[in-house]
């Protein structure tokens, strides 16, 4: 079995990468005008379709467990989940149910057209620099105050093993420097799905790909002192939320 998956999943791979592209390059001359135009709820809707076409195209289908009170997300709030594949970027639009704004890699920008894509709907990050760091933080400040809401993957990447990393502090401090809700979010199999990894090594097969909502967690009230407790309180939410439905 472990043989047939092997063989299988670089060409599983091959046709999940070719549905991603040619539904991008159908979809670009629309996000190029939305985003230009800066109609970024339109590119929204873009983005949500270009989801829906990735997922079911390869495969993929998304299961959402809400175990917050109401499938209606808070407006603006602070979205953090684990990271564990790219599939965690592409489904995240079946959770989320208004504008919201990634903060990612700037090695994005690099890529042919998606630079335009990314840099005109989304907030690159290079994480080596503080000061970039920081104006990326300030930029995200301000998507705040403007009623959007932040997409933030707190580990900084995807990780080698199977485990949570350490999170860093700067979605806790957004959300309580605006004093926003963060909902935590928790990837469980993505990572059995699409691995991220040499091709012709790690996992690659379509599936039912499973993500836990949970309930918001307000930050009313909190200062810059509590950036700490609320930090270790949702790591320890989504490692606990992992431990329950995946036994590790």
């Amino acid at each position: 079995m472990n043989l047939v998956k092997r063989l299988f999943a670089p060409i599983w791979k091959t046709w999940f990468f070719f549905v991603f592209a040619i539904s991008f390059l159908v979809l670009y001359p629309f996000f190029f005008i939305a985003i230009k135009t800066k109609k970024l709820e339109a590119a929204f809707f873009l983005k949500r379709i270009w989801s829906f076409c990735i997922a079911f195209g390869s495969g993929i289908i998304p299961k959402l467990v809400f175990e917050s009170k109401s499938k209606k997300m808070p407006q603006p709030c602070v979205f953090v989940a684990n990271h564990t594949s790219y599939l965690d970027i592409v489904l995240s639009t079946f959770y989320i149910d208004h504008l919201a704004i990634y903060m990612g890699k700037s090695e994005l920008l690099k890529a042919p057209l998606f630079r335009t894509f990314f840099k005109g709907m989304d907030i690159p990050v290079k994480r080596t620099s503080r000061i970039d760091a920081h104006k990326a933080f300030t930029s995200a400040g301000n998507e705040i105050d403007k009623g959007r809401s932040m997409v933030i993957f707190p580990e900084g990447t995807i990780p080698k093993q199977p485990k949570l990393m350490p999170f860093k502090n700067g979605a806790f401090k957004l959300a309580i420097d605006k004093q926003v809700p963060i909902v935590p979010i928790v990837n469980l199999n993505h990572k059995q799905l699409l691995e991220n990894g040499g091709y012709f090594k790690s996992n690659g097969c379509c599936g039912i790909a499973k993500t836990i909502v949970l309930e918001p967690i307000q930050t009313k009230g909190l200062t810059d002192q509590d950036v700490d407790a609320l930090k270790e309180t949702i790591f320890n939410l989504i490692q606990h939320t992992l431990i329950k439905y995946n036994g590790k």
